[in-house]
């Protein structure tokens, strides 16, 4: 099948590759001319685990091309994917106005049937206020069906995630669209969520919000575990044993970042206020997340009593290991507040390296310990569940390794002669 994706973001670029490596001809269209001459040479602007590989290959194979021609590709491609971004605005609601836009380009270019999947994540009746403005503006029915099709991809496994989803989300207006799309992923082995337009919309901000919340209640449960010496990893397994909860998205630390689960948990409560619903939960889940840093800032403080001109490693500025992504990351918030209060920071992170003021980004993870008071893990990148502690004792000058992802076990910290502190882990 010929492919049309708009946009060469994050999503937008795994969809095409991934779609290619199908087997489909993808045109993926990018407004900036840099960028696009850029991702003809293969190189890409993101960080993603296999991505880079898989748009080389099928770029070989001339399965995937990089193009600034809109017109071109339309006229070529039989399914259109819309991958923009939709920010959060000041007030919390998405910012649809890159959407908009296309919709505007789309209008004159519309002169055989086409299929227009909206991938990015938008607010409940986007798709229903496309379909109709399509129709308003001119466009006759006959020539396009607006299918909802969200993604569900996680960065540092979004290739992964394309090619061995869960479930496939495919929100219709008609049953026109069905048959193509289903043919488009047939070699996805993955159960098909035939819903509503709007349905499909809701699954997504549902199934982020409600992720989001798991975390928030397992840092919430963590701090009442803290108080009475329980360990809450074994809550957190003792939960995830349970099939009605499951082991993912319990593992107690510094919360949630990222460019979706934020964005999403506020675009939710926005929508339910519009209404005037109150969404008590969406709420306490923000909240949670958002004290999150001053919990662990509290550790730090009694370790440290005071920080000014302290030398301390931050091991983590990504949200998350397996990506650069550092949008709403809570490693780099904890970063900033460290050195509001004057601390002089080492940080490494595999990917990462950001100018800051006080803060000195190194290219080595044992470099950035040499003669520091004391390390922080902000990000459980498997590189430092594997470091050396013997050696890391050594080049140390203070003794204090403050683990804010519970990812190492504390006996290989104490057996080294090291002080663990975590969260909950007596």
């Amino acid at each position: 099948m010929d492919i049309c994706v708009i946009g060469a973001g994050y999503v937008g670029l795994t969809t095409s590759a991934v779609l290619a490596n199908f087997g489909h001809n993808v045109y993926c269209v990018e407004k900036e001319s840099e960028k696009v001459e850029m991702l003809k040479r293969s190189k890409i602007p993101i960080f993603e685990p296999g991505l880079e590989e898989m748009v080389v290959e099928n770029q070989r194979k001339e399965r995937l091309a990089f193009t600034t021609d809109l017109s071109k590709a339309i006229e070529e491609s039989s399914i259109i994917f819309v991958t923009v971004g939709t920010p959060a605005s000041t007030d919390g609601s998405p910012n649809l106005s890159f959407l908009n836009k296309v919709v505007d380009e789309l209008v004159p270019l519309i002169q055989s049937y086409k299929i227009i999947v909206i991938k990015s994540t938008v607010p409940l009746g986007t798709n229903e206020r496309i379909h109709k403005e399509l129709m308003e503006r001119g466009v006759s029915p006959d020539l396009f069906d607006v299918v909802s099709n969200p993604e569900f991809l996680r960065e540092g496994s979004a290739v992964h995630d394309m090619q061995y989803p869960d479930k496939i989300v495919i929100g219709v207006k008609s049953l026109r669209p069905i048959e193509q799309m289903q043919k488009l992923y047939q070699d996805i082995e993955a159960p098909s969520i035939i819903t509503s337009l709007t349905g499909a919309e809701m699954i997504k901000y549902a199934s982020n919000a409600f992720l989001a919340m798991k975390i928030s209640f397992i840092n919430e449960i963590a701090r009442i575990s803290e108080a009475y010496h329980v360990d809450i990893t074994e809550v957190a397994l003792g939960l995830g044993m349970d099939p009605r909860v499951g082991p993912y998205f319990l593992q107690a630390g510094l919360g949630y970042g990222g460019s979706c689960f934020p964005k999403d948990l506020c675009a939710l409560e926005f929508l339910a206020k519009e209404k005037e619903i109150t969404p008590h939960l969406l709420q306490a889940t923000r909240e949670v997340n958002e004290t999150q840093i001053e919990q662990y800032m509290k550790k730090i403080r009694k370790e440290f009593p005071d920080l000014t001109n302290k030398k301390l490693t931050v091991w983590g500025a990504a949200f998350k290991p397996n990506t650069d992504d550092i949008r709403h990351s809570q490693a780099m918030k904890l970063i900033e507040q460290l050195a509001r209060e004057g601390c002089h920071l080492h940080v490494y992170d595999p990917v990462v390296t950001v100018a800051m003021p006080h803060v000195t980004f190194y290219q080595s993870l044992y470099d950035s310990i040499d003669q520091t008071d004391g390390i922080i893990i902000a990000t459980d990148w498997n590189q430092f569940k594997e470091a050396d502690w013997s050696f890391i004792k050594e080049k140390m000058k203070g003794k204090i390794v403050i683990d804010c992802r519970n990812c190492i076990e504390p006996s290989r910290i104490k057996n080294n002669g090291l002080t663990y502190v975590g969260v909950a882990r007596p």
